[in-house]
């Protein structure tokens, strides 16, 4: 047995999202992404003396909606914790969390992983408010703190530790961020930290159920770094264990751009923190009702979706994976499905030229300017015979740059299909007398050159020849 598979992971994550919201949690500061360093901040957020905080209901419905989302408990009351630290972003010296009574607990997501459907169970999510950040390429020789992060609201995740590889991890949190911004809690920006992924990774002997020590990564701003995160910090414990040595317990940091791992300290438990309930804050009292309402107002997550797809519209899992992969889209699916004869038709134009479009225009099924009523209407004239599918294509693009009515394009451009049998004759008589070498090549047995000649008599017709029926007609000619 080799030594990789004598071992088994263990991994666990802890995600902390950035709620969807225009101020921060305890304070009435803007949250801006990008805007001057600390032009958000106030007494609240400093620190300062005598500044009390008071709770941003906005984000609290957001992080109830998340926890709902995950298939958590939410509980009627949370407590408001001090978490006391020092760092110079930190300006209270603590950050006000929860913990032993969060908002929410006993969840579970199910996802796709390598190995078929897997699911992980939620812990408990949490609400907390953000540090500010650190700047270390700003000012030479020193490091500068801007704090306009500093109380932005935060929901943290975390997993209890069911995930068993760093694919399978990658796997979980594409599922988990997709399902995020289908409830439209958050945007879930990785790049700006709406998004951000602490890994906690251990190895035990396969067979064992104790746990190993653990490590935690943190500094990792994209799925693709986790993942390879994890599989060298993998490769590391099992070889430290392989040559008798001992796994310490310790926060690692990622390099993405060397691709190592550095110690960053010695992992702290929760005494280190010196928790304590917040005397400024009340316990957070979230009434049934309010728990219930959000529960019926979730809209279809994105897993069930795609399996309803599947089930109604009988399409691959492939399609519908495509077109379930934001909410967004699904909607303009289904609502240019429901006017269409085919589903997989109306899929084939979705995700072919109407995706082709948005990409060229770098637009999203939000911005399209070619409404599902519009994109259905096409995809019936090029179904009815009126245009073709090459005229079908241009007519959306039209609608695209300039807007107007399908069927006011087409009469506008002449794109209307020639099926007139002895024009298409004509164009198909003219294109074999042309080219008598390739009808002898397709006499002498290349048959695939057909679809050279309909090239070319959809040329000399400018798109408008019905290509079904020169397909028909050459082959008739051609013997």
């Amino acid at each position: 047995m080799s030594a990789a598979t004598r071992w088994e992971s263990v991994i666990g994550l802890e995600v902390h999202v950035q709620l969807r919201t225009a101020r921060k949690l305890f304070c009435g500061d803007s949250v801006v992404f990008g805007d001057a360093p600390n032009s958000h901040v106030c007494p609240v957020c400093l620190g300062l003396p005598g500044a009390l905080p008071t709770t941003n209901p906005e984000a609290v419905e957001l992080a109830v909606r998340t926890a709902l989302a995950l298939g958590c408990t939410v509980h009627e009351r949370a407590v408001w914790a001090r978490k006391n630290y020092f760092y110079p972003d930190l300006p209270k010296g603590y950050q006000i969390t929860q913990l032993e009574e969060p908002l929410a607990t006993d969840g579970l997501v199910s996802y796709d992983g390598p190995g078929g459907e897997a699911s992980v169970r939620i812990r408990r999510a949490h609400m907390e408010e953000d540090a500010g950040k650190s700047i270390h390429d700003r000012v030479p020789d020193g490091t500068a703190v801007d704090l306009n992060r500093a109380g932005t609201p935060l929901v943290e995740i975390v997993t209890e530790p069911d995930l068993r590889s760093a694919a399978d991890t990658r796997a979980f949190l594409t599922a988990l961020k997709q399902m995020l911004e289908y409830v439209d809690v958050s945007d879930c920006n990785m790049e700006e930290g709406s998004l951000r992924v602490d890994a906690n990774v251990s190895v035990r002997p396969r067979g064992s159920e104790t746990l190993g020590a653990k490590t935690e990564i943190k500094n990792v701003n994209s799925f693709s770094g986790v993942e390879k995160a994890i599989e060298t910090e993998l490769e590391r414990q099992i070889t430290v264990l392989e040559r008798g040595g001992r796994v310490e317990q310790e926060t690692l940091l990622w390099d993405d751009h060397r691709s190592v791992l550095r110690s960053m300290r010695s992992k702290e438990e929760s005494h280190d923190y010196r928790y304590f309930p917040d005397p400024d804050l009340p316990p957070l009292v979230i009434a049934r009702a309010d728990v219930d309402a959000a529960r019926r107002a979730l809209p279809e997550l994105p897993r069930a979706r795609r399996m309803r797809l599947e089930r109604v519209h009988a399409l691959s899992a492939y399609d519908a994976g495509v077109l379930t992969q934001s909410r967004a889209g699904a909607d303009y699916f289904e609502a240019v499905a429901e006017r269409c004869s085919s589903a997989k038709v109306a899929a084939n134009w979705v995700m072919g030229p109407s995706q082709a479009l948005m990409n060229e225009r770098g637009e999203d099924p939000t911005t399209f300017r070619v409404a599902p009523a519009e994109l259905a209407e096409v995809i019936g004239l090029v179904a009815d015979g009126t245009i073709s599918e090459a005229s079908g294509k241009s007519v959306l693009a039209v609608i695209a740059s300039e807007g107007g009515s399908p069927g006011e394009i087409v009469k506008a451009r002449g794109l209307t299909q020639v099926r007139d049998e002895g024009q298409l004759e004509a164009w198909v008589r003219s294109v074999i007398d042309e080219h008598p070498s390739e009808v002898a090549r397709f006499r002498g047995g290349e048959a695939k050159l057909v679809g050279f000649f309909v090239g070319q008599v959809m040329k000399r017709s400018g798109g408008k020849a019905d290509p079904k029926k020169v397909s028909e007609l050459l082959r008739a000619a051609l013997g």
